[in-house]
């Protein structure tokens, strides 16, 4: 560019140089923009120069820019490095990314070492086998924590004056024996489990389950941000060291894609968004590359098991005899792999998930809905069976949290979502006799009217979402998302023990309850409890708070024992009768949102 502003050919030079003059004078400063030029784009990644011409990234203050996974002094643990799948771009145009919140809480956990100077950074980065490729783009995500933090309607820790017409006295006496709830939990799984999967109170002893691979510490992971949230800082610091010191990603068994992603990866994540510790960040990257295998398909849709030693995939043999791959587990990705891109500077995490969205956007779908069952291999769906439930349910989730999180740029995926909202009103909604609103499951245009457990979710999930839906259907849903909650909670306020059963059906004169032993089982889960916070905190009414009450009081009559919580078999038996399992989610959702 400087070059052709020197003009060669002049018939005088203002200067009053000789040609051989102009010669050499054209010569030296073609050799110092060489030097300056060159430098700038030949010379290894720096990541000075990169502040030239890229737009900075918010940080918090001492979270400094580090350095790739591979080269980072963190980084240098036992466990041999994963060989993550090259980088395959997607076709087509990328969407807006989304945009993350890293939030790093002053205060107990504020952390006492650097993370280290500018230049050990960029040197590492220039050693580093997670380096973006020269020719990749960055992604423009960046977190800004001020524009985050002024667009929650609540701050997210501590309480305020006005919170409430109730008397404080008793908001607080609520919040704090929901507290030691979550205290008794996790005292009693690291007494008895520690280091194990989940805990199994009734045998006082640990649970490895084969979903992680040979992963351990499922439940610790899966706490982390709980933890934090209610001020637990000895519990937290327990848990961190754990992580620290015990967490090896040095297995060789089948995983989860699904699982790992949900309680691993975004535990990992949120840890580290909440206190800024690099122990996190880089377990949950290295966890990340070990599970980009699942995705080596010819469509690019991930199968849903991942052979940790092998690197190689297969799909759920009960999925359709093992072809298909499930709507609500390659759909539950999105969130935790653009932050993973983020915080690597890896590209392929990104790339994986916006080539889901890209086949998604170009199969065509019945009545403008999404089948549960599609194939890797063909891209084509399997089965015309659709659920908001179990098989689909946070595939939706995604779609409206990947526009909220992208601070409302990510158009597609707001697309999606409402789109898809639209045709689940219009072929899965019914209204029951008695005048329950429910969400049908459609297979092949016809109607099962039951409800899954998993699918009350969608209540508070369509009250999110109704803020920014089209002006004349806000209204709309969030009466939808208030009649959606009152009917999942009458199917918690019809049993013996007030709690939910696994499904429940609209038949036979029989509304909201479970009509066989097979579906009568409550497993500590935490979507009711979650639309409810969800409508809380939309409406203020109380009387969300007065069922999040309810079902805080039935854990406590009907699940707690000896030594932890357990689900229980028949939720239309006032006798108890546990499976001796204390789910990982129960302190990850259940009681972060009671």
């Amino acid at each position: 560019m400087l070059m052709r502003k020197v003009p060669v050919f002049v018939p005088a030079s203002p200067w009053g140089l000789r040609l051989p003059q102009k010669f050499l004078f054209l010569l030296f400063l073609s050799g110092l923009v060489t030097l300056c030029f060159g430098a700038l784009f030949l010379l290894p990644n720096s990541s000075r120069l990169k502040r030239l011409f890229l737009a900075p990234r918010t940080q918090q203050p001492g979270l400094e820019v580090v350095a790739e996974v591979a080269g980072h002094p963190l980084a240098r643990e036992q466990e041999s490095p994963p060989n993550p799948a090259p980088a395959v771009p997607a076709p087509g145009e990328d969407d807006a990314s989304s945009q993350a919140n890293a939030r790093r809480r002053k205060g107990w956990l504020r952390r006492t070492h650097p993370t280290g100077t500018r230049e050990m950074a960029t040197a590492a980065r220039s050693s580093g086998s997670a380096a973006l490729r020269p020719q990749e783009p960055s992604i423009p995500f960046s977190f800004d924590f001020h524009a985050f933090q002024s667009r929650l309607r609540h701050p997210v820790l501590g309480t305020r004056a006005d919170e409430s017409k109730e008397p404080q006295s008793l908001v607080r006496a609520q919040r704090e024996k929901i507290k030691e709830m979550m205290q008794f939990a996790w005292q009693s799984y690291k007494r008895y489990a520690m280091g194990k999967n989940e805990l199994r109170p009734l045998t006082k002893d640990g649970y490895e389950g084969s979903m992680f691979g040979g992963l351990s510490g499922a439940t610790i992971i899966d706490s982390l941000d709980t933890l934090y949230l209610m001020e637990l800082q000895d519990e937290f610091q327990e848990a961190k060291a754990w992580v620290e010191e015990n967490f090896h990603l040095n297995v060789s068994g089948e995983a989860s894609l699904f699982e790992v992603n949900i309680r691993y990866i975004g535990g990992l994540l949120s840890a580290f968004y909440l206190t800024g510790e690099e122990v996190f960040r880089i377990k949950a990257i290295k966890l990340g590359e070990k599970l980009l295998p699942a995705f080596n398909t010819p469509t690019g849709i991930p199968k849903g098991v991942v052979n940790f030693k092998s690197s190689s995939n297969r799909s759920w043999g009960w999925a359709m005899a093992g072809s298909s791959s499930i709507l609500a587990e390659f759909g539950s990705l999105h969130l935790e792999f653009l932050h993973l891109t983020e915080l690597s500077g890896n590209q392929v995490f990104a790339e994986k998930v916006r080539n889901i969205r890209k086949v998604l956007r170009k199969i065509d779908k019945p009545f403008g809905l999404y089948p549960n069952f599609l194939s890797p291999v063909s891209g084509n769906w399997m089965q015309h069976h659709v659920s908001v439930g179990g098989l689909g349910d946070s595939f939706y989730e995604y779609l409206i949290k990947s526009w909220l999180m992208s601070a409302k740029t990510d158009v597609e995926a707001k697309d999606m979502y409402y789109e898809a909202l639209e045709a689940i009103e219009t072929h899965l909604l019914n209204v029951s006799p008695g005048g329950l609103t429910y969400i049908a499951e459609w297979r092949g245009g016809i109607l099962d009217h039951k409800m899954g457990h998993l699918a009350c979710f969608s209540g508070g999930m369509i009250a999110l979402g109704a803020e920014d839906a089209k002006e004349e259907k806000r209204a709309r849903y969030r009466e939808l998302a208030a009649q959606i909650t009152k009917t999942c909670h009458e199917s918690y306020a019809r049993s013996d023990t007030k709690l939910g059963p696994e499904a429940f059906w609209f038949n036979s004169g029989r509304e909201a309850v479970a009509t066989q032993l097979s579906e009568s089982y409550y497993i500590l889960r935490p979507e009711v409890v979650e639309s409810y916070m969800y409508l809380w905190r939309q409406t203020h009414d109380p009387i969300y708070r007065e069922w999040g009450w309810e079902v805080v009081t039935a854990l406590e009559k009907y699940c707690r024992t000896e030594a932890g919580f357990s689900g229980i078999q028949d939720v239309y038996s006032s006798i108890p009768n546990h499976d001796n399992k204390q789910q990982t989610f129960f302190l990850a959702e259940t009681l972060k949102w009671a």
